[in-house]
């Protein structure tokens, strides 16, 4: 069975959108990956299909109501196995790659993405829905946000891209930013390539790029640079690893 997404959402024709092309789309019809939308519209009781409410305790916005946050849930998980449900919100936690691996691992994700001023708690707490960000700022809705966790969970998929190293040898691998890349022309407006790369020694290129992460990560991430640092000093940590980034 392919990896399987269900995405609830007020606006489903939204979705596959971006993801049905490139990479992402050509694994969609490859059936390498499968994703189905839910208007949560559709589980409202009222003729007026009601989805939101005012807060209790007073304040600006609505709030969507866990009633029928509950049924739309109920219905996504009821459509394959037993798959984390997750729900798009500014106060999760922040998205990172080994989050992204671990998703990918399981047979798939159920999608809730919020509008307004957010959901109803109990509806959080009943199903265990895992709070998850993609930034420090915010959206109109979680439609954005569970565009980008599913691109960067199908691109993981195995098959989807073309050289396997491709999922390894990137940002945030060993808590490092990506090293520089070059191709030709080896000259471009008076900017050479560095002569490293064209030398043909490759374990001159791996040590290139392993500085060259590190002083990158350093520079622009202090924060991934002390968890690096952290691990690379923890007992057992490998000497000599190949070039990641």
């Amino acid at each position: 069975m392919s990896w399987h997404a269900s995405v609830l959402t007020l606006f489903p024709e939204m979705f596959p959108g971006p993801l049905g092309q490139s990479l992402a789309g050509r694994a969609l019809r490859d059936g390498r990956w499968a994703i189905d939308s839910f208007d949560i519209r559709g589980f409202a009781t009222d003729r007026h299909r009601t989805v939101d409410d005012t807060p209790f305790g007073g304040g600006a916005g609505m709030v969507m109501r866990p009633d029928v946050l509950d049924a739309a849930l109920a219905a996504a998980l009821a459509t394959g196995p037993d798959r984390p449900a997750v729900y798009l919100t500014p106060r999760g936690r922040r998205l990172d790659q080994a989050m992204v691996r671990d998703f990918v691992a399981g047979p798939g994700l159920v999608l809730l993405c919020g509008r307004y001023e957010g959901v109803d708690e109990r509806v959080i707490e009943a199903r265990g829905l895992r709070e998850v960000s993609i930034g420090d700022y915010v959206l109109s809705g979680g439609e954005p946000a569970a565009m980008v966790l599913l691109d960067a969970c199908v691109r993981l998929l195995p098959g989807v891209m073309g050289a396997a190293e491709s999922g390894v040898e990137e940002s945030f691998s060993h808590d490092l930013l990506e090293y520089p890349h070059y191709t030709r022309p080896a000259e471009w407006q008076g900017r050479a390539v560095p002569p490293v790369l064209l030398s043909g020694h490759h374990a001159e290129v791996a040590r290139w790029r392993q500085a060259e992460a590190e002083r990158i990560t350093r520079e622009r991430r202090p924060d991934l640079w002390a968890q690096h640092t952290k691990n690379a000093a923890a007992p057992g940590a490998m000497d000599g690893r190949p070039a990641a980034a």
